[in-house]
């Protein structure tokens, strides 16, 4: 039995995280300041003696008894991380820098959940983990990108300087249940507006593609990506590399539930991405892993989530 220590624990993929350390024998303590994440997604959790749920913020030092810390504690949707980009910052950098700490003084091993952000909007396609990335540093967008970015560099210098066992791996568009319902990513914009027969809003003309995982392929890349040799560090692409353009993803969406949704068109926001395409051929050597969940497996598990969500009424 390890002790593991997972910060975003209650978030969308924390929760889900937690749940699968858990049913490997593992004891885990989930720390959150609940920004985004919610009690909700590890309820089911908390009759397990060997789960622990600490309202933390990561900004403060953190000590525990830990074997693995897997640092997954920021806000991902743009409507959130741009809601306090400050705080967003600071949960990158210094999270990062107390996490590590924690790790340096436990000898533990730490995994960074990193993002297809730091490519910004990028100039090579697919995005491979040579390319160093296309970002605004003065953006809406920064706060995430940049944040992620530095975390990075903290990462492989603890890792250079302290010789701390650091894993880095580089998230895609990631989807699946216990999204949060108002986090505005598209997935779960789309099913909401679907299911409510209300118009579904396209930024630009739709063109704009993008890569969709299914919330348990990434869990298990991570957990993969843990259980490698300490020489392995990454940075390591993790998503799938299926490329749907958003007007192909709302026009399915619409399909799976029957919607009466009419598609309308936004102006396309800041610094947005047109392009986002893994390269995951470092994944599939290295951990053996590639997404096996297709898109429409998956829409189908999250739109059942989001049915059960909207009888019995979503909180804000």
């Amino acid at each position: 039995m390890k002790r593991i220590l997972v910060t975003g624990g209650s978030g969308f993929v924390g929760s889900h995280l937690c749940k699968r350390l858990l049913a490997e024998g593992n004891d885990v303590i989930a720390l959150d300041n609940f920004f985004t994440g919610r009690k909700q997604n590890v309820v089911e959790l908390m009759d397990n003696p060997y789960f622990e749920l600490v309202r933390h913020d990561v900004t403060i030092p953190y000590f525990a008894e830990i074997d693995e810390i897997y640092n997954l504690a920021c806000p991902a949707s743009p409507i959130h991380y741009q809601d306090n980009p400050i705080k967003t910052v600071k949960t990158s950098v210094m999270g990062a820098i107390n996490m590590l700490g924690l790790a340096k003084r436990k000898n533990a091993k730490i995994l960074q959940a990193s993002t297809s952000e730091v490519y910004g909007d990028p100039h090579v396609h697919p995005q491979t983990e040579s390319y160093w990335g296309h970002v605004n540093p003065i953006g809406i967008r920064s706060c995430y990108d940049e944040g992620k970015r530095v975390a990075e560099t903290l990462f492989t210098d603890y890792h250079r300087q302290n010789n701390v066992r650091i894993k880095i791996i580089r998230i895609f568009n990631t989807y699946g249940p216990k999204m949060h319902p108002n986090d505005g990513r598209v997935v779960s914009n789309f099913i909401i507006q679907a299911l409510q027969n209300k118009d579904i809003t396209v930024y630009g003309k739709g063109q704009q593609t993008r890569s969709f995982q299914y919330v348990d392929d990434l869990v298990e890349a991570m957990v993969r990506m843990m259980n490698t040799d300490d020489s392995f560090t990454g940075p390591v692409n993790i998503g799938n590399p299926d490329e749907f353009t958003i007007m192909k993803l709302a026009q399915k969406i619409i399909q799976i539930t029957g919607s009466k949704s009419k598609i309308v068109y936004l102006p396309l926001p800041s610094d947005d991405p047109m392009q986002r395409k893994p390269d995951i051929s470092l994944a599939k050597r290295v951990l053996d892993w590639e997404p096996k969940i297709k898109l429409d497996e998956g829409l189908v598990k999250t739109i059942t989530y989001f049915e059960n969500l909207l009888k019995n009424g979503i909180e804000k």
